[in-house]
């Protein structure tokens, strides 16, 4: 189904008026949430590098 321009365009702001934009405040709950589980992932992370590196070191010295 072929669409001219001219309609795609009036679509398309239809469309946009649709949407609904969160809140400053969920928008930074939503970043704290992303930058706390960011920040524990990486630790956890760590840790198990650690974990493994010490193994390693283990075998490798053994």
């Amino acid at each position: 189904m072929k669409v001219s321009m001219a309609q795609f365009v009036r679509q398309v702001k239809q469309e946009v008026t649709k949407i609904t934009w969160p809140t400053r405040k969920e928008t930074m709950q939503g970043s704290i949430i992303v930058i706390v589980m960011s920040v524990l992932i990486a630790l956890f992370l760590f840790f198990i590098d650690m974990i493994f590196a010490g193994i390693i070191q283990a075998i490798l010295e053994g």
